[in-house]
């Protein structure tokens, strides 16, 4: 059998792989998916990988499986690890970690100012996959993000390292890597924060991707991966992401939610209303991410399973709680009972409304001599015209649309959340990452795919 595209999603406990046809035409087709479980102990994710087409091979009732590319989405590994470090938490680091963050990064240290011994220390102990360094705005301070940089380089960590700060250091960055021969870790890219309230995101982004496909392979369990994708291989929350922005495009401002076994992403594409523009507090980027890295339905259930009210959910589920400790001592990545369906989405409903909380910007009164005066702060929703569920929870759970839309009907009076008339859209194929990947080399197509799984007709 001949394909157009095979896709991997190699995640941290399940390689999904996709297949895709005639994605030239109006009508991509969606044919196939298979499974298997990521091989990260054994050091190698191609075993997974060969096994999840062998899976989709089965599936597909084929003996061979030929296909013109294959792309793939990887969170193995602990996904994309990035430390960050800028001039003012509150600007340029703050810009910087927006940047990393809508990569599809996981952020695991953020410093402003010139880093401490401390600081350093830290970076050597547990060296990031990436290293961001920001500074600075276009010609104003240098010394910070100049002395960052030499203290990161000191360290020897072989590990690439991006600036995106004040562009009249460039220079000087240059002569730095190439002083302590790191030339080929070191790139550079435009600024992040060129100037004061202004974010530019998109560039670093980018370069972020370039440089994970360039240096994946050198992680643990991805040695091989190139052996057998001949085209992208981005981190999966940056192809969701990917996915979100040129969907946007097609259909208008959105929300994209993917509660996972570990983590739970909130995806936002939109500019957010000029009324609440004009009273922003700071300025947020249009592509916004934010991972919850403690909530999660199987790795993390531990911290939703202490926040929730166990009578309640007994009472809910209408079982003794003997029966609903026995639910999450045996909870599983995939439930399977009716019983434990519904238990699971107790645990999503609280994933889902705490993370699009924590996504969604709020009102403020700031108190100045004239008296108090309203102020918003944080990512405005309130002109999102569609919130898309990816994700294996909300694409496979029962009634997900309509736990999201309660959610919403009871927050978006007090949050800057979409309004209680947002058109919920559903990942039935559960293909939005492999769809954002797609993007890099077919966007047309890519929408076309996204359109089809979201049930999402042409307007």
């Amino acid at each position: 059998m001949k394909i157009d595209i095979l896709v991997a999603e190699i995640g941290s406990t399940t390689t999904v792989v996709n297949a895709f046809d005639q994605v030239d035409s109006e009508s991509p087709i969606f044919v196939g998916q298979g499974q298997y479980r990521t091989t990260i102990e054994e050091d190698d994710v191609n075993i997974g990988l060969e096994q999840a087409i062998n899976e989709l091979k089965k599936n597909l009732e084929v003996d061979n499986l030929e296909y013109d590319n294959f792309l793939a989405t990887s969170s193995a590994a602990g996904g994309l690890k990035m430390s960050v470090h800028g001039l003012v938490y509150e600007m340029t680091a703050k810009a910087a970690k927006e940047a990393a963050l809508g990569a599809g990064s996981n952020i695991q240290n953020i410093t402003a100012g010139i880093m401490s011994e401390l600081d350093l220390l830290k970076l050597k102990k547990e060296p990031p996959n990436i290293i961001l360094v920001a500074g600075g705005v276009d010609y104003g301070e240098k010394t910070t993000a100049l002395t960052n940089m030499q203290k990161i380089l000191e360290l020897e960590l072989g590990v690439p390292i991006i600036y995106c700060g004040n562009i009249a250091n460039q220079d000087d960055i240059r002569f730095l890597a190439k002083e302590y021969d790191a030339e080929e870790l070191v790139s550079i890219t435009e600024n992040v924060y060129p100037s004061i309230d202004v974010l530019n995101v998109e560039p670093v982004r980018k370069i972020i991707h370039d440089t994970f496909e360039k240096h994946i392979t050198k992680a643990k369990g991805m040695s091989k991966i190139r052996e057998m994708v001949n085209q992208h291989i981005i981190p999966t929350p940056g192809a969701v992401m990917e996915a979100s922005k040129v969907l946007k495009e097609a259909i208008g401002d959105l929300v994209t939610i993917d509660v996972g076994g570990a983590t739970t992403d909130i995806h936002s594409v939109t500019e957010g209303s000029q009324e609440i523009t004009k009273i922003l507090i700071n300025p947020e980027p249009e592509a916004k991410r934010t991972v919850e890295g403690d909530l999660g339905l199987y790795v993390n259930a531990k911290n939703i399973w202490q926040a929730l009210n166990h009578r309640e959910m007994a009472k809910k589920l209408n079982i003794s709680d003997d029966e609903l400790n026995s639910l999450y001592e045996n909870i599983k990545p995939i439930p399977e009972t009716e019983l434990e369906i519904q238990f699971t989405l107790l645990l999503c409903e609280y994933a889902t409304e705490t993370s699009l909380l924590r996504h969604a910007g709020d009102f403020r009164n700031l108190f100045t001599i004239s008296g108090a005066k309203k102020m918003a702060e944080g990512k405005d929703l309130t002109s999102v015209q569609h919130v898309v569920l990816t994700g294996g929870a909300l694409t496979r759970l029962p009634n997900t649309e309509q736990l999201v839309q309660d959610i919403i009907n009871r927050n978006a009076d007090t949050k800057l959340l979409p309004t209680k008339q947002v058109n919920i859209l559903k990942d039935f194929d559960y293909i939005l990452a492999s769809a954002g990947i797609i993007s890099k080399i077919n966007k047309k197509a890519a929408v076309n795919i996204m359109r089809r799984s979201l049930h999402c007709t042409q307007e």
